[in-house]
């Protein structure tokens, strides 16, 4: 009798990666300011955080402000950067009694002196946890970060220090912000929109994408759940033939 063939299905994804999208249209449809739908999106966030480590998830990367967001009003991106500093100042000491490890991806020279400072003291502080690595992209582009790493890749050649026969994946990936993390396995996006935005364009090679109809404020455990299980359900096969 011929054996059975059994799907090879995903184990539970050691980096989920989320765009949080949505706050804009949730604060709309009650008829807030868009700074209310930022602000519970936040509450969002912490349940988020909670829940990614109860999960056994080991990194958790959130697309926070793109390098695009800079575009937007003026009294918007002041509102995003307080709240920012906000969050900064009120959870990091949670974070870091839980063993969370807090980072930033991005570019920082745009961002505030203080905001930096908080930034730095935030990372100095749980660079030794050892749970969840959290990292929270901002003023981040996806396609300015391989700008930025071709950038610095070209002047060690142009120097001496790298030879260009010797660049390879692995060798361009070490100037990455990611660098000393795993790459995505599981993209989500919320707010029904189904697109990837400019969000770790080469670190999601291979990742899973998850695209749930949800708000990014009204986003909880229950949905990060949903992501997981429908990840669990995939075959992943890298090119191969599984």
């Amino acid at each position: 009798m011929e054996a059975v063939r059994t799907k090879s299905v995903a184990p539970g994804p050691v980096h989920v990666a989320i765009i949080m999208d949505g706050n804009g249209r949730w604060a709309k449809a009650r008829g807030l300011p868009r700074v209310a739908g930022h602000r519970r999106g936040a509450d969002a966030v912490r349940e988020t955080v909670r829940a990614a480590g109860d999960l056994g998830i080991g990194y958790l990367t959130l697309f926070g402000f793109s390098s695009e967001n800079w575009k937007r009003p003026a009294a918007e991106v002041q509102d995003l950067m307080g709240l920012l500093r906000v969050y900064l100042r009120g959870e990091i000491a949670e974070l870091h009694s839980n063993g969370v490890r807090f980072r930033v991806v991005g570019d920082r020279e745009r961002l505030a002196p203080d905001t930096v400072s908080l930034i730095e003291e935030a990372e100095a502080l749980t660079g030794n946890n050892p749970g969840l690595t959290l990292t929270l992209a901002l003023s981040y582009g996806g396609r300015q970060e391989i700008v930025r790493a071709a950038k610095r890749l070209a002047e060690q050649a142009r120097t001496g220090k790298v030879d260009p026969a010797a660049i390879d994946e692995e060798a361009f990936g070490r100037h990455l912000f990611t660098a000393d993390m795993p790459d995505p396995d599981l993209l989500i996006r919320t707010s029904g929109e189904m697109r990837i935005s400019n969000f770790l364009l080469w670190q999601c090679a291979y990742a899973e994408l998850t695209f749930l109809d949800v708000l990014w404020p009204d986003f909880s455990r229950h949905h990060l759940e949903q992501a997981l299980r429908e990840f669990g359900g995939r075959e992943r096969r890298w090119g191969g033939i599984g």
